[in-house]
């Protein structure tokens, strides 16, 4: 990816998703010249240190800023105004927040300094670069970095782009109702390592089919994959007449709500 294999991309915060987006961008081809880390988060920084050659920990966060071309914001939103005011940054820096649940304006004020800011919502699976990414606003830099890293969804409006962040906090519960098949499972008598490698398979065999038919609604791939009067019927209609898909849309509505503050 020529925009960036030279450069040096630099992230204030040593987190979980910074972990994920380093291993990225730096894994075979590199995506950049160098990645410098602060050092904040020190066992994950050193971790990271250890495992490429072509990543430093900087002193403290002002050096990240100092050293970088392009900059991740990847702080708790807890934290982030303490942690980026004392910042001093350059007229024009690329800055792209990933930091949850805060206004584009309000990052701005922070920062205090005319910059290239562009927010985004990657997911854990950028290490692979299988990742889906929205970002916001609409930028060819940006878009570039994470369709190297699976594929950027870019918004033309802070609604799409809070709507998708919206969606994205259903991880867990994928995973939670995989856990909860094999616990039903489990309790009937199937031992749990099977278990969970069938419904393992399962789920990703479906996340699949979505995949490769887009051009399908997925409204009519459950009646596909629901026979009239047959067992995938029944659940689906249990699921949803119990208050399954109430309790689902009214969980987005609550994080929805938090998003927007």
């Amino acid at each position: 990816m020529t925009l960036i294999s030279d450069r040096t991309i630099g992230f204030v915060g040593t987190g979980a998703i910074t972990q994920a987006l380093v291993r990225g961008i730096l894994r075979n081809p590199a995506l950049a010249g160098s990645v410098i880390v602060s050092p904040r988060n020190a066992e994950t920084a050193g971790a990271l240190a250890a495992e490429f050659s072509d990543l430093r920990v900087a002193s403290d966060n002002q050096s990240v800023i100092d050293g970088s071309e392009t900059v991740f914001l990847a702080i708790r939103p807890q934290i982030a105004e303490e942690v980026i005011r004392p910042l001093v940054f350059r007229r024009g820096q690329r800055v792209i927040s990933i930091i949850a649940a805060t206004e584009r304006q309000t990052l701005l004020e922070w920062i205090g300094t005319d910059v290239q800011l562009t927010q985004a919502v990657p997911l854990p699976f950028v290490e692979d670069r299988e990742g889906v990414t929205a970002i916001f606003p609409p930028d060819e830099f940006t878009a570039a970095l994470f369709n190297s890293l699976g594929t950027a969804v870019q918004c033309e409006t802070l609604e799409e782009y809070d709507l998708l962040a919206a969606a994205s906090a259903t991880m867990a519960t994928y995973f939670g109702m995989m856990d909860r098949v094999i616990d039903w499972l489990e309790h009937k008598g199937m031992p749990r390592a099977g278990g969970r490698q069938y419904v393992s398979a399962l789920f990703a065999s479906l996340s699949q089919v979505a995949v490769r038919r887009d051009d399908v609604p997925l409204g009519h791939l459950s009646k596909e994959f629901a026979t009239k009067g047959g067992l995938n019927e029944q659940v689906w209609m249990d699921f949803d007449r119990n208050g399954g898909t109430k309790a689902l849309l009214d969980g987005l509505d609550r994080v929805l709500a938090r998003i927007r503050g």
